[in-house]
């Protein structure tokens, strides 16, 4: 996996046309561009662009901010000998987003509002069934207000010692099938899902608290919740953009595009979703995914280097998680347990690595019958903050 990205933070759309304020790009407003590039061979490929006015209406600190994203996944035939690289199924998604974010005085001065109107476009190239759809390629659209309420007073954001980060992100599109009273579960599904119609509700609440008498020694607790359903039964609950539970939560590994991908160490990459067994199984129709999820997560963390070009921390974990692809089994008290150890750099060049290892002591045969003992050691790399 190899991913390279540019930021200018001082960036200006109004000096376009002025060549002396190029350096190498317009600057002089400081606005922010963003551009990311995120690739593992043909098989995954990302590709992001925003821009961001910090000072929207230039009275207060309100940002606006526009952004343009594609992102393909594609199935390569590797038991090919011939050509392992031969596409035999792709799965693209293609969005814009217009959002607008501020902070607020109001329960306190650590509160931020954000809300932002996204339009994706979900193209299937023989790659539909994985997701449980009735068709193997066809296309489907989403329109969604997505608004996060959040408090964050944390006092490092690399290695935080005091304060937590609470918030609440929900996503609402309109209810197309009370629109059209001629939509419902016997429909095609590609009448059904052309427009996705669902509402998301996640809230991630992470706590930090020294220990032992020093500052570096932290304990970090996390709780993790999500929530997807439909406005009513007519339709059923959405085939896409839900939880993908297990491993190193990292987002272009098996295929996971269009959904929220979800870590839990010390058991495999997304083995603890429903559907998994099927998702290759052309006479399956379940949908690859849960509909709510919960992890909780305890960590033990200590300092090794400071130093902002290379700060080390150690940590010891136990955390514990589920994923149920239907309301009727959820159980909040039924989780999937691991403990382990693990280690973190980082670097401003790279950002944050890391690599942990971590034994899961459950059974997940009721995701798929052949895994009925416990999952064991894994070893799990990251790269980047782990939000979930």
């Amino acid at each position: 996996m190899g991913t390279v990205g540019l930021v200018f933070n001082n960036f200006s759309i109004r000096n376009i046309g002025n060549l002396e304020k190029w350096k190498p790009l317009p600057v002089g407003d400081g606005q922010k561009l963003s551009l990311r590039v995120q690739a593992n061979g043909r098989a995954f490929q990302n590709y992001s662009v925003s821009l961001t006015e910090p000072w929207f209406g230039g009275k207060k600190p309100k940002a606006l901010s526009f952004s343009f994203n594609h992102s393909v996944q594609r199935q390569l035939d590797f038991f090919n000998r011939q050509d392992p690289t031969r596409e035999i199924g792709s799965f693209q998604i293609t969005g814009v987003t217009l959002g607008l974010s501020q902070r607020v005085t109001f329960p306190d001065d650590y509160f931020s509002i954000s809300t932002a109107l996204q339009y994706q476009v979900y193209n299937f190239d023989q790659f539909g069934r994985q997701f449980g759809l009735s068709f193997a390629s066809g296309r489907a659209n989403s329109l969604a207000l997505n608004t996060t309420i959040s408090r964050n007073n944390i006092d490092n954001p690399i290695y935080p010692r005091l304060g937590s980060s609470i918030s609440l992100a929900t996503s609402f599109t309109p209810p197309y099938a009370s629109m059209n009273p001629n939509l419902n579960r016997e429909s095609p599904d590609e009448e059904r899902f052309r427009w996705l119609e669902y509402h998301k509700w996640m809230f991630d609440g992470t706590f930090y608290t020294p220990v032992f008498g020093s500052t570096k020694w932290v304990l970090s607790a996390r709780t993790h919740m999500g929530f997807l359903g439909s406005y009513g039964d007519r339709i059923g609950i959405i085939p896409l953009e839900r939880f993908v539970l297990g491993g190193d939560g990292m987002n272009f590994n098996n295929f996971a595009l269009g959904q929220e991908i979800i870590g839990l160490r010390g058991y495999e990459n997304q083995a603890i979703t429903p559907g998994v067994v099927g998702r290759f199984d052309p006479n399956s129709n379940e949908p690859f995914g849960g509909v709510v999820y919960n992890k909780h997560v305890m960590e033990l963390r200590f300092l090794v280097s400071p130093n902002p070009s290379a700060t080390i921390f150690l940590l010891g974990f136990a955390e514990a998680g589920n994923n149920w692809g239907n309301y009727a089994d959820f159980n909040p008290f039924n989780l999937k347990r691991s403990a382990g150890v693990g280690a973190r750099i980082f670097m401003p060049a790279f950002g944050l690595l890391g690599i942990d290892w971590g034994y899961g002591f459950d059974s997940l045969e009721e995701f798929d019958p052949r895994m009925t003992g416990r999952s064991g050691p894994q070893f799990h790399f990251t790269i980047g903050q782990q939000f979930r």
